[in-house]
């Protein structure tokens, strides 16, 4: 019988500790050190935008987090749990129970309606269709876009269709949604947009919110900004003033002044 992963001591146990992380792709003359010894620690509840120029390391370090992709040496710790030494199987179902992903291209069943859409992570875990349906109109319900959960993609504008793609991420309640450029594809306004929903789902239900953005004004809804340059962390530092904060705070007196 193969040993069971050994757990990190409890001592104080952040949601996500990377440790020494390295990652190189080819071999020989062509192999490239993509991530050269990342130490990272993320707590529960946190809003962290990765940034860093092409070729930076900041995809690469996404995709190990959400298990993707495998380090080639380090540790990588979630909830204490030591995901370094996990199996395919069980890196599956860690991304599977814990983790949602949002994405650049929306990654959208074209010939299916957006409830459908959502109901997807729900299907590969043998939901019954009854069940499913409740849980994606509520988190249709969530992005605010319930009233459209029989309309196809075509027929969604390019910023209802990552509200659909998010609210399939939030399907399953994972602990962490991790986004990739997730405004890559959409205009000034409807990105806003896109980072304010992110901004409420963090500060409201308290869910981790890891993304990655080339974008500073997009970056700035996050409460922290990790940047990496040439696969290593180069800066790390706390928002003290994040945009989705002022969002907030101008809606809600929108509201107050509207009565």
């Amino acid at each position: 019988m193969s040993p069971q992963p050994t757990a990190m001591p409890a001592e104080r146990l952040p949601l996500i500790r990377l440790r020494g992380i390295t990652k190189r792709y080819g071999q020989g003359q062509a192999s490239f050190l993509a991530l050269k010894g990342v130490d990272l620690d993320i707590d529960e509840g946190e809003f962290v935008a990765v940034m860093g120029p092409s070729g930076s390391g900041k995809s690469t370090v996404m995709n190990l987090l959400g298990c993707l992709d495998v380090p080639t040496s380090g540790q990588y710790f979630f909830r204490g749990l030591p995901v370094h030494e996990l199996n395919r199987d069980q890196r599956a179902r860690l991304r599977r129970e814990q983790l949602g992903f949002v994405f650049q291209g929306f990654n959208l069943l074209a010939r299916t309606s957006a409830q459908e859409n959502v109901e997807l992570p729900l299907l590969y875990r043998g939901t019954p269709a009854a069940e499913r349906r409740r849980l994606a109109l509520e988190s249709l319900d969530t992005v605010g876009l319930a009233q459209w959960a029989s309309h196809t993609p075509a027929e969604l504008s390019g910023g209802q269709q990552q509200r659909v793609a998010i609210a399939r991420a939030l399907v399953t309640h994972p602990k962490v949604l991790l986004a990739d450029e997730p405004t890559g594809n959409l205009d000034t306004q409807r990105s806003r947009e896109i980072m304010e929903l992110l901004w409420r789902l963090n500060s409201e239900r308290g869910i981790t919110v890891l993304m990655v953005t080339h974008e500073s004004d997009m970056a700035a809804y996050a409460r922290r900004i990790v940047r990496f340059v040439d696969g290593q962390v180069d800066s790390d530092v706390r928002n003290p003033h994040p945009a989705g904060a002022a969002a907030s705070a101008a809606s809600a007196t929108a509201v107050q002044g509207a009565h």
